[in-house]
């Protein structure tokens, strides 16, 4: 199987490398990428791993952008990790996301939820880039909260009471970024998004390459027509389970979703020639 989205500790899952490659190979899957949001900080150890346990590994990130005042994610692949624009992008990505979490663990200490400090969240995130989800498991961690969902529902989804916005790319820069270090971009999980057919011309003509038409959240008739969608657009198609371990999604594995090898080949292919859509 080929599973071209997934989370490590290193951003918002929770799972180390060692710990995703792991289940990846148990699970039969042969290649898998690794997207965590705005940083590769990941991707090295995920590569060792990936060799111990025979799993073909695919550099990749996620982008967090903004298309017509809303937010859309962007999956980069067939990364090369060491790309100077990357590199500062993750280290502005890093800072911004520090300065976010020291925000909302004032709100929370100004809600009097005890023990959600900034050390707690950082010892759960197990590295430094820090997201909602650690800090949702520091509130079921404390009794503030019953499950990650209930921490999110109750106090860290948009507009709630510990919610910070954050910054987010311009769509071309993120695709300037992804160009440059010699990948390929997709649009994530555009039906969560509500991504339009006229957004994903607009993305398209942008330089867009492919849809990730097949994701876990996405019901068949949905993928069905976001792959034909892709296919008149002259975009390529990804699939991926956006897998992030049990304890941020229990019910969601590893190889949910996965894309053919011809399809797969072709998203290579166009890696290789870096040709845009």
């Amino acid at each position: 199987m080929i599973d071209l989205h997934s989370h490590t500790l290193h951003s918002d899952g929770d799972r180390s490398p060692e710990q995703l490659l792991t289940e990846a190979a148990a699970a039969g899957i042969e290649v898998l990428s690794v997207t965590d949001h705005d940083t590769v900080s990941g991707i090295g150890e995920c590569r060792a791993a990936a060799a111990r346990h025979g799993v073909r590994l695919v550099a990749g990130i996620e982008l967090s952008c903004e298309l017509h005042g809303r937010e859309v994610h962007i999956l980069g692949h067939f990364l090369d990790e060491g790309s100077p624009a990357l590199g500062r992008l993750a280290a502005a990505m890093l800072a911004e996301r520090r300065e976010r979490m020291e925000r909302m663990v004032l709100r929370a200490r100004e809600q009097h939820l005890d023990g959600v400090t900034l050390e707690a969240v950082i010892a759960c995130s197990g590295g430094e880039n820090l997201g909602r989800p650690h800090l949702a498991r520091v509130l079921v961690d404390r009794g503030h909260a019953s499950s990650i969902k209930d921490a999110f529902d109750r106090f860290l989804g948009d507009r709630c009471a510990l919610w910070v916005d954050r910054r987010r790319l311009a769509v071309p820069e993120a695709l300037e970024i992804i160009r440059g270090a010699g990948g390929t971009a997709s649009v994530a999980h555009p039906g969560a998004n509500a991504v339009s057919r006229q957004e994903l011309r607009v993305l398209a003509e942008a330089g867009l390459d492919a849809v990730e038409a097949h994701h876990p959240e996405h019901p068949p008739n949905q993928a069905e027509a976001y792959g034909k969608w892709a296919a008149d657009l002259g975009m390529l198609i990804t699939a991926g389970s956006d897998y992030h371990g049990p304890s941020v999604q229990p019910d969601r594995k590893l190889g949910d979703r996965w894309l053919a090898a011809d399809r797969f080949a072709a998203l290579e292919e166009r890696a290789r020639r870096g040709q845009p859509a």
